[in-house]
């Protein structure tokens, strides 16, 4: 039998199952088929390998996924640590996440966010511009094809953004992109778009930004205090640190 000594953080990710039938943060049993490897039998209990850090023998011996686990070993699982910077901090985001999205996108991160994105174009995308995929779907951090990818813990959008930060730890550009499409804004002359606004804005507003991709106009209006607010504190919460990893 394979004993998993699941470390706190990732408990919450396994199946019922081994939730309810753990000691402490122990899991065990045979592995799914005899050739199963190390990464199989992990990810059968629920936990991807997108969360994984270090997988350990008691001894201290680091495991690598691909390895076959003896029938008597004790694996200690550990989460991935935190920060992970990323030299191109680039992300998509699954068909759940759009409220998510936007409040990256405020951020001034670069967001690939569609509501209509199937699995497979999520993964594709992924692949294709480099992305890394933040999903609450385990299934598709099961994925052999997916190069990066990330689960989302919290369950209000609030919390989701403060956990990609604190993973990723990107640096932050507030009020440069488009919280609709992702695209950057340029500033543009008041006048220019004065009579595409309603009449109180242009009594009240005075400067204003334009998506280069669909052209959606911004202005500081009713929400600013609010946005203002959660910028503040997150900015105030997730310094970027100063080292990149590739």
């Amino acid at each position: 039998m394979v004993v998993l000594d699941v470390a706190e953080d990732l408990r919450p990710l396994l199946y019922g199952s081994w939730r309810r039938a753990r000691r402490g943060g122990l899991v065990g049993g045979p592995p799914p088929d005899p050739d199963a490897t190390l990464g199989h039998v992990v990810q059968s209990v629920g936990v991807p390998l997108t969360e994984v850090g270090a997988l350990r023998r008691a001894d201290g011996t680091v495991l690598g996924p691909s390895c076959r686990p003896g029938l008597d070993d004790i694996v200690r699982v550990e989460p991935a640590a935190r920060p992970q910077p990323l030299a191109e901090p680039r992300f998509v985001l699954d068909v759940h996440l759009g409220a998510l999205s936007r409040r990256l996108r405020l951020l001034g991160l670069d967001v690939a966010y569609r509501n209509d994105s199937a699995d497979d174009e999520l993964l594709a995308q992924a692949i294709r511009e480099r992305r890394v995929l933040l999903t609450r779907d385990r299934g598709l951090l099961f994925r052999r094809s997916l190069p990066r990818g990330a689960y989302v813990r919290g369950d209000r959008p609030d919390d989701q953004a403060h956990d990609v930060l604190d993973r990723f730890a990107p640096p932050l550009a507030p009020l440069t992109r488009c919280v609709s499409c992702g695209a950057e804004l340029r500033p543009v002359p008041r006048e220019e778009v004065l009579a595409e606004v309603e009449p109180g804005t242009r009594r009240t507003a005075t400067h204003f930004t334009r998506c280069i991709a669909c052209s959606q106009i911004y202005w500081r209006g009713a929400h600013a205090r609010r946005l203002d607010a959660f910028i503040a504190t997150t900015s105030a919460d997730h310094p970027a640190p100063g080292v990149a990893h590739p």
